[in-house]
C-alpha cells in the first residue's frame, strides 16, 4: 500500500511563484487521490488474480497505469522544487555538470529554458514536460539530454531505466489555474525561479534510486 510522501518544505514555501493554496490542494487532494486509486486498483488486481478473472485483470491495467504514473510523477515533482532564493535554486553553484551539459546541447541556458517553455506551452490538454537523460543500452555509456513530454499521467520512467528524469513541470490545470488562471505562459516563466538544481544535479550523476517508492 502506497502512502503520500511528505513535502520537503512548507506549503507556503514556494510563494509567490506557487501559492500555498495550490500546493495544499495539489499535494493533499490530487496526489492523495492518485495514491488512493492506485491502492484500490492493486487490491482489486490481487483479488482478480486469485480468482483467475482475466477480464478484470485486463480492465484494471489502465487504472494502474494512470494512477501509478500520477504517484511517480508527483513524487518526483515535489523534489524538483525549492524555495527561492536559496542555494538549491542557483544552478551556477549546485549544478555545474548539468549546466555544462545543457550549454553543450542548447548553446546557452537561456536558449534551453526558452525551448523548454515552448514545449510546455505546446502540450495539448493535460500532461508533463521533462528534461531527461537518455542512456544508451546496454552499456549505458552514451548519455544525451532531451526535452520530452508525457500525456496525462503517463510515467516518464521506463522499465529498463534507459531514461532518467532530471526534472518535470506539471502542466495539468490543477498545478497552476487557481493562481495563473489561463496565463500558462506566466506559470512556465515563473517556475524557473523555484527549480531545485541541486536535485537535478544529483539525478544527473546518480539517477533517481530511492526517491520514490514504486515497482517497475
Amino acid at each position: 500500500m502506497y502512502t503520500l510522501p511528505p513535502l520537503p518544505y512548507p506549503y507556503d514555501a514556494l510563494e509567490p511563484v506557487i501559492s500555498a493554496e495550490i500546493m495544499t490542494l495539489h499535494h493533499q487532494k490530487h496526489h492523495q487521490t492518485y495514491i488512493n486509486n492506485l491502492n484500490a486498483a492493486l487490491s482489486a488486481q490481487q483479488a482478480a488474480s486469485t480468482s483467475n478473472d482475466i477480464p478484470a485483470l485486463l480492465a484494471l491495467q489502465q487504472k494502474i497505469k494512470f494512477n501509478g504514473g500520477g504517484h511517480i510523477n508527483h513524487s518526483l515533482f515535489w523534489r524538483n522544487l525549492a524555495p527561492a532564493p536559496s542555494a538549491e535554486t542557483n544552478i551556477d553553484t549546485v549544478a555545474p555538470n548539468v549546466k555544462a551539459a545543457v550549454e553543450a546541447k542548447w548553446g546557452s541556458l537561456a536558449q534551453f529554458i526558452e525551448d523548454f517553455k515552448q514545449t510546455l506551452l505546446g502540450i495539448q490538454g493535460s500532461g508533463w514536460g521533462w528534461l531527461v537523460v537518455r542512456q544508451g543500452l546496454p552499456e549505458k555509456k552514451i548519455r544525451s539530454l532531451e526535452i520530452v513530454t508525457t500525456k496525462d499521467q503517463d510515467s516518464v520512467v521506463t522499465p529498463d531505466s534507459s531514461v532518467v528524469p532530471l526534472f518535470g513541470v506539471d502542466m495539468w490545470e490543477h498545478a497552476y489555474y487557481l493562481q495563473y488562471l489561463n496565463n500558462k505562459a506566466g506559470y512556465v516563466t515563473e517556475i524557473w525561479k523555484i527549480i531545485n538544481w541541486k536535485v537535478v544535479e544529483e539525478r544527473f550523476l546518480q539517477g533517481i534510486q530511492g526517491e520514490v517508492s514504486f515497482k517497475l
